[in-house]
């Protein structure tokens, strides 16, 4: 089994890096990386070219223009894009404990998707994890919200990962999903932009599909970076998209990955490649 971590990013170049750093440090490793990239600056692909000279696996950056929040886009073609069986979501600003890719791929069932709990910070812990002086908060460590989620605990983390239907709490920031199920459902809907509720409506479809999910609490830890939040939209078009998804019973969305396949037919560049190029010596 073949993991895959699908990083979305934008304009978030320090963040991304411990994002990176966190993933390359793991017990087990991912078949490869890939940075999907809703339009960032250049700064972000220079720190990814820096990243890919000691990156342990493959590693890919994926840009689309930016043209308002597209993160629906932007996952689906980082799953068009992965060589991977399994696809595990990841945001831009979740910093993994050293265990995350062995207890996903432990937690992994067919017929199952799988989601991920997260430890939230304050912005004086954020900053301390962006300087490099902390990798990732203990129990008592002071300025995170979500203590237990710190825990990594595999023997109550199996009690909790039971197969079920239930909708609250859906965050593709930590979540998996084998690759052929990703297709089945035609991935993300696209026809949803702007802020959230995207995760959702494929769950539901997923749901609808005949799929579980496991929630997996007391592993596959991650801590996410302060920011501002952009929760408080009034009268998000989004729902009105998630409540039709429901009404109709839908399994596939009209606009989702399916419009990227061809595009990745053949696996697009690892940067650690054109990374050893540039530090090869020139010959006369």
């Amino acid at each position: 089994m073949r993991i895959s971590v699908a990083v979305i990013t934008y304009n978030w170049p320090q963040a991304l890096a411990r994002v990176l750093h966190a993933l390359a440090r793991q017990t087990e490793l991912p078949h490869e990386v890939i940075v999907t990239d809703d339009g960032s600056r250049e700064d972000t692909g220079r720190a990814l070219e820096r990243i890919a000279r000691d990156f342990p696996v493959r590693l890919v950056h994926l840009w689309q223009p930016d043209d308002g929040a597209r993160m629906s886009r932007a996952r689906n073609r980082a799953i068009a894009a992965a060589q991977g069986d399994y696809v595990v979501l990841l945001d831009g600003d979740m910093v993994a404990e050293r265990h995350f890719i062995a207890d996903h791929r432990a937690f992994a069932r067919t017929g199952c998707f799988v989601q991920g709990s997260r430890v939230l910070t304050d912005e004086a812990l954020t900053r301390r994890m962006l300087a490099g002086e902390l990798d990732e908060p203990g129990f008592f460590e002071r300025g995170i919200e979500r203590r237990r989620n710190t825990l990594r605990l595999p023997p109550v983390a199996r009690i909790h990962a039971r197969p079920g239907r239930k909708q609250r709490g859906i965050k593709s920031c930590n979540m998996a999903f084998w690759r052929d199920d990703l297709l089945r459902l035609n991935g993300f809907n696209e026809a949803m932009t702007g802020w959230g509720r995207e995760d959702t409506e494929l769950a539901i479809r997923a749901f609808h599909a005949g799929l579980l999910r496991r929630d997996v609490r007391f592993s596959a830890l991650a801590t996410h970076l302060y920011h501002p939040t952009r929760k408080c939209v009034v009268d998000n078009p989004n729902d009105r998209i998630v409540e039709d998804t429901r009404a109709r019973g839908l399994v596939r969305c009209q606009s989702g990955v399916d419009a990227h396949l061809r595009e990745f037919s053949a696996p697009p560049a690892d940067l650690r490649s054109a990374a050893a190029d540039a530090a090869a010596p020139m010959h006369a």
